[in-house]
């Protein structure tokens, strides 16, 4: 396996900069395979169990974030008037070139991945992979339950388009309004609005819980945000080799 400083370990596994990381390790809050660590220029290997303040943190090349989304702010790098993502981040992320892996609508909330690894960026976006992406939603309107069916048969957007099959899992069903769980593995503009749109109703809230195998850590208030995990690491790199 190869080895790099721990201070590079540290810095590129989001703990931060070069000059935290060496405070870090100067006053004891980091180990390397459960021995106190005292040199940042010692060289570790990069699967080394490194955990800072008791916690493991994962080296990668690329930095791969999971963002809790709130309201009120794109998805984007920059813009001149709305509060973006990026906007939203902390050094040393925010001083990295990072951008969000995909889009949530500007009134849309929850799960959104921001990283800077362009090649998984893109993967995510190919209409090949099928990612599944599911949202929980909230829409004003009179449905009944053959809407199951309906999004299984897939449902012509205004443009008429005609959405693949997707599914919808009803937690609440009145006379007005419906609560529900919908999966789909597109990513059209504005999709899920103009899914029930189509079928006469309005969303009135919407969340993405989950993105392929990787769920909205509830943990995360609107804004807060966390590296990913082992296991959610392990699902993003299959799906970079799924495109090789």
């Amino acid at each position: 396996m190869p080895l790099i400083r721990l201070d590079k370990f540290l810095s590129d596994s989001g703990a931060g900069t070069r000059s935290e990381v060496k405070k870090l390790v100067k006053t004891g809050r980091v180990t390397v395979n459960g021995i106190t660590a005292k040199d940042c220029s010692a060289k570790v290997d990069t699967c080394a169990n490194v955990c800072v303040n008791g916690t493991e943190v994962y080296y990668s090349k690329y930095i791969y974030l999971m963002l809790n989304k709130p309201a009120g702010v794109i998805s984007a790098t920059k813009d001149k008037k709305d509060k973006t993502v990026i906007d939203l981040l902390r050094p040393p992320y925010s001083k990295m070139q990072l951008f969000p892996a995909g889009r949530l609508d500007k009134d849309t909330v929850g799960l959104l991945l921001i990283t800077n690894d362009g090649d998984f960026a893109h993967s995510t976006l190919s209409p090949s992979k099928h990612i599944s992406k599911t949202y929980y939603a909230e829409a004003e309107g009179h449905f009944t339950p053959d809407i199951v069916s309906v999004f299984e048969e897939g449902i012509t957007l205004d443009d008429g388009y005609v959405c693949k099959s997707a599914s919808i899992s009803i937690d609440t069903l009145t006379e007005d309004r419906i609560k529900a769980y919908i999966t789909v593995t597109e990513g059209k503009y504005h999709q899920i609005k103009r899914m029930i749109e189509a079928l006469g109703g309005k969303i009135t809230y919407l969340k993405r819980i989950a993105f392929g195998e990787i769920k909205l850590d509830e943990s995360l208030e609107g804004g807060e945000y966390r590296s990913l995990n082992a296991e959610e690491l392990a699902y993003v790199s299959s799906v970079k080799e799924s495109s090789i």
